[in-house]
């Protein structure tokens, strides 16, 4: 049996969101989460197919993308999931690009194709909160859709962005009433729990919990399960240190050259930190791009530093 500090595996680790979600026999969590996000949106899913993760541009010239989840209904519909852990200058525009592909990909060889698409759903589950929406610190879920600016109709509805603001959540478990809050409370605390809350002693979430008690996994899972853990923490840790430490110099550099100017340099040195932390740690150059905003470029520059 392995040890752990912790009795089930932290969600906003990749090892454990693609445990839970990702895999083949726990493929009735995801439908079940998909359905309390999305029923009133297009009604219930009954089955899931899941797609390749790593999707390429149309010409070697087009960044690649690697989705976390991506998969496709019963009726065609294109479900892509993300899960992003640490805050992302342009994680909008991510997410945006991300769909480009799902539409691409619809696209009928020939000269018949009338450019009929299926719905597209991009679900982002996110552990930070967009810098525009901390006036609204109610508002967990973002719903957007492209839609005219003066009577806000929608233009087109095949096309959904869904984004959710963890941090903003924090209904207790006594008070949570509906299946979405039950999803909710277990993404931002099953690693916090050391038992099955009463109100989450039903089907689904008891299969989730008996899937991420890291008791039951084999010591392989558990060494997997133990690397994605410490570079979520690392992570962490450098982009909290590197925020701490880039509003400080940037006070600093303010005194000198002005207020805005100077928190700007400063944050500009905290992503430098995280990037060098994350070179250090051997992740890949995408995801250090997509961590930090960084250019090619600007990171191969770091690597000898």
């Amino acid at each position: 049996m392995v040890e752990s500090g912790e009795k089930y595996i932290n969600p906003f680790t990749d090892y454990g969101f693609k445990r839970l979600f990702g895999e083949e026999p726990n493929k009735d969590l995801l439908i079940d989460f998909l359905n309390e996000l999305l029923y009133s949106e297009q009604g219930r899913i009954t089955e899931l197919t899941y797609l390749k993760t790593e999707q390429l541009g149309s010409t070697a010239l087009n960044r690649r993308a690697v989705f976390d989840l991506y998969c496709t209904n019963e009726r065609g519909e294109k479900f892509i999931v993300e899960l992003q852990k640490t805050k992302q200058k342009y994680f909008k525009e991510r997410t945006l690009y991300y769909s480009t592909f799902p539409i691409r990909d619809q696209a009928i060889k020939g000269t018949e194709w009338d450019f009929e698409l299926q719905k597209i759903y991009c679900v982002a589950i996110i552990d930070f909160v967009f810098d525009e929406d901390k006036n609204q610190p109610d508002k967990i879920r973002y719903d957007v859709k492209l839609s005219d600016i003066e009577t806000h109709k929608i233009f087109y509805d095949k096309l959904t962005f869904i984004y959710l603001e963890m941090p903003k959540f924090n209904t207790p478990i006594e008070k949570i009433e509906t299946r979405f809050e039950k999803w909710l409370y277990v993404l931002k605390n099953l690693h916090k729990l050391d038992r099955i809350p009463d109100k989450l002693k039903e089907g689904i979430f008891l299969k989730l919990f008996e899937t991420a008690e890291i008791a039951r996994f084999s010591e392989e899972d558990y060494q997997h399960y133990e690397d994605s853990v410490k570079i979520y923490r690392d992570l962490k840790n450098s982009f909290d240190t590197a925020r701490d430490e880039g509003r400080l110099q940037g006070i600093k550099e303010g005194i000198k050259e002005g207020i805005k100017e100077g928190i700007k340099e400063g944050i500009k040195e905290g992503i430098t930190t995280v990037a060098i932390n994350a070179l250090n740690k051997g992740m890949e150059l995408n995801d250090i791009i997509e961590l930090t905003g960084l250019t090619k470029e600007q990171i191969e520059s770091l690597s000898s530093r």
